[in-house]
């Protein structure tokens, strides 16, 4: 019998194939091998040839690399992928774990702030940490140096959560390499890239965006402008999340990001108790099951006339996806579907914030 995994990965593994792509795929075929088979047909449709898919041989070595490290694969529709994350809507298709896959199910606060940290800042995270997990709430960072270091070293005895932008057998930095094996065996290791995969500039925002997702709130230590603390705080807001910030002096710069926030309308945060405040009001609110994140895809194929109606919207500026449906007056599933058939044959790009263009 084959493994049902192969497919799944071949598909996710196809690089103009990203979470969202992958999602409506499976909703309208049903399975991963049904839709392998239907990508030249959509392609075509959309006016370009259909995607390289990656080799199943490749796919095959990355699943027996995973199994050797004593990782293994959770996917999107999986019963324990961590609810919080599956309602982004471009949630990982799979991640490689390590660890209590358990401790995603529980009550998470995301903590991140600045790599070169103040030791003031590093020891306020790393008090937080602590008193977060003697209330029961796990602590979730990106294992950077810093003050991402700081919020692990203090919840590793109560429950952590690591999320790194390599392969889950890379430590980055190498000084992190012992936390990180304690990340793993202690609480939970999450990677989205395959093994090998080195730490690439352009994974980390990939990154920011699992960190906010499994939490219920994010708290900026300490942050400059235009940091990549100050992204997963965007990626937070964006998926409806508290954003929460610690005030620091304004002559500070490491500072200004947090301080810029909390202008901007974050959470001021001095202790646990604020950070506590802030998110139990939405700790036991009613989320959707993993398994029901397929959203359904329309019964038939658009026609020429639908297809050129949400073409001739569209232009190499990014547009937002509920604007084309307010004016072409389609169904969303509709809309989705021609900007689908259109992703597979290269002609559009997605961008943040549910915008598209033309390439």
């Amino acid at each position: 019998m084959a493994d049902p995994r192969v497919a799944r990965l071949r598909l996710i593994r196809t690089p103009s194939i990203g979470p969202i792509t992958y999602r409506q795929l499976i909703a309208r075929f049903g399975s991963a091998e049904a839709a392998i088979d239907a990508l030249p047909d959509l392609a075509a449709r959309g006016g370009g040839r259909a995607p390289k898919v990656t080799q199943a041989n490749v796919v095959e070595r990355e699943i027996a690399a995973v199994e050797k490290l004593g990782a293994r694969y959770v996917f999107l529709d999986d019963a324990d992928y961590p609810v919080l994350l599956a309602e982004l809507d471009n949630a990982p298709a799979a991640m490689t774990v390590r660890g209590d896959i358990m401790l995603a199910s529980r009550t998470a606060v995301a903590m991140v702030g600045a790599r070169n940290a103040s030791a003031a800042a590093c020891r306020f995270a790393r008090g937080l940490a602590v008193e977060l997990g003697r209330e029961g709430v796990v602590v979730v960072s990106g294992l950077a140096r810093g003050l991402d270091t700081a919020a692990h070293n203090g919840s590793l005895a109560t429950g952590t959560i690591g999320v790194i932008a390599s392969g889950i057998d890379i430590s980055f930095p190498p000084e992190n390499r012992d936390l990180q094996e304690q990340v793993a065996q202690q609480g939970l290791l999450i990677a989205e890239q395959p093994p090998g995969m080195e730490p690439l500039a352009r994974n980390f925002p990939h990154r920011n965006r699992i960190i906010a997702g499994l939490a219920l709130g994010t708290v900026v230590v300490e942050a400059a402008p235009r940091s990549g603390s100050l992204i997963t705080a965007r990626l937070a807001n964006e998926a409806g999340r508290d954003v929460m910030a610690v005030p620091g002096s304004p002559l500070d710069p490491r500072a200004q990001g947090c301080n810029q926030l909390i202008r901007d309308g974050a959470t001021l945060v001095q202790s646990a108790a604020d950070i506590l405040e802030s998110i139990r009001p939405i700790d036991a609110r009613m989320v959707r099951s993993p398994a029901s994140e397929f959203d359904a895809m329309p019964p038939h194929d658009p026609g020429d006339a639908e297809r050129g109606a949400v073409v001739a919207l569209l232009g190499p500026a990014p547009v937002a996806i509920d604007e084309l449906i307010r004016q072409s007056g389609l169904t969303p599933a509709m809309v989705a579907t021609v900007l689908l058939e259109l992703e597979l044959a290269g002609r559009l790009e997605r961008h943040a914030g549910g915008r598209v263009g033309l390439t």
